[in-house]
């Protein structure tokens, strides 16, 4: 790994990668995002060894055709970086927390009892290939796992084979956002579809880590994300669902479509809604309830046969501002 970081971070830039993997992300798309600093740093501050504040800065500049949300993505990478170098006794600037906040809630696409149908056949469609030869089984579990669970797309991916239980249907969500661990229950015909999915890849990959084994060498055979979002934006093109306005469904809308579907159907059923909202955010391994608040703000804008939501006051306030 040394050997693809040339500048003078290099140490610092393995050290935090094997670190991240050893705790079980893939970290990829951080790694990438590493490379293009490590060359930046060789560029524009050849004769810098210290992550000083003048370079950082420069670092977080926007280009000027890049979105808000690349650039936020890449001032988190480096403040990353700079708290392990100071971890390990290295000082480095520390960019301001608030360089990291995004500008605004993104507007989720919630995809409607129609949009389902047509994106699963699609994903169901997919031929066996020779070169991946358990790609079309793990499409249609995979996605479906993320919208029925309300998984988030990483947490998917790196669900390993044990953290599965095909007997009772439980499934270990370990080290997600937050450091939070948590469990979640499959339906029944969730868990039917994974005990089949199972006994098909068993018998390919009978020694696998993953629940949803990739082929490639890289990323230790965990899917990455560089695959998994093109592979989705290719279904939802052929089931012709592209949204609405300026809102483009995305991969992580099917858990945003989880809880506001699940939310609905509790409305209609006379639920008490904000006693429901307690499951639902430990579910979800949401943070704070505000969080899971957020989904109600939601239902009237997509829903017009719902009676008056009564909503406590103290989430009344906060919904529209938690992240």
């Amino acid at each position: 790994m040394r050997s693809a970081f040339t500048g003078a971070f290099a140490p610092y830039i393995c050290g935090l990668i094997e670190k991240k993997q050893a705790l079980g992300y893939d970290y990829h798309g951080s790694a990438c995002i590493l490379r293009t600093f490590d060359e930046f740093c060789r560029e524009q501050f050849p004769n810098e060894t210290c992550l000083t504040a003048e370079l950082a800065m420069k670092w977080a500049e926007q280009f000027k055709t890049e979105k808000n949300l690349s650039r936020l993505n890449r001032v988190s990478v480096i403040r990353e970086l700079a708290k392990y170098m100071n971890s390990v006794g290295e000082q480095a600037y520390l960019l301001p927390l608030q360089l990291t906040k995004k500008s605004g809630r993104h507007i989720p696409y919630i995809y409607s009892k129609e949009d389902l149908p047509k994106l699963f056949k699609e994903i169901d469609s997919l031929q066996p290939s020779l070169r991946a030869p358990t790609k079309h089984l793990v499409v249609s579990v995979i996605f479906r796992l993320i919208y029925c669970c309300g998984l988030r797309p990483v947490e998917a991916r790196r669900l390993r084979r044990e953290d599965v239980n095909l007997f009772d249907g439980t499934v270990n969500i370990l080290e997600s956002k937050g450091h939070k661990d948590r469990i979640v229950v499959l339906s029944e015909d969730m868990l039917e579809l994974c005990r089949n999915y199972d006994l098909r890849v068993e018998k390919i990959y009978p020694h696998r880590k993953y629940f949803f084994q990739s082929p490639s060498v890289r990323g230790d055979g965990m899917y990455s994300m560089e695959w998994i979002i093109p592979t989705f934006r290719r279904f939802l093109q052929t089931a012709g669902i592209s949204g609405y306005g300026e809102i483009r469904p995305r991969l992580y809308d099917l858990r945003h479509t989880f809880a506001t579907h699940r939310l609905y159907q509790w409305v209609k059923e006379g639920k008490d809604i904000n006693a429901c909202l307690a499951y639902l955010s430990e579910y979800m391994g949401h943070s704070n309830l505000e969080s899971t608040a957020y989904y109600i703000h939601l239902l009237p804008t997509l829903y017009t046969d719902l009676p008056e939501l009564r909503l406590d006051s103290s989430l009344e306030m906060e919904a529209d501002l938690c992240d």
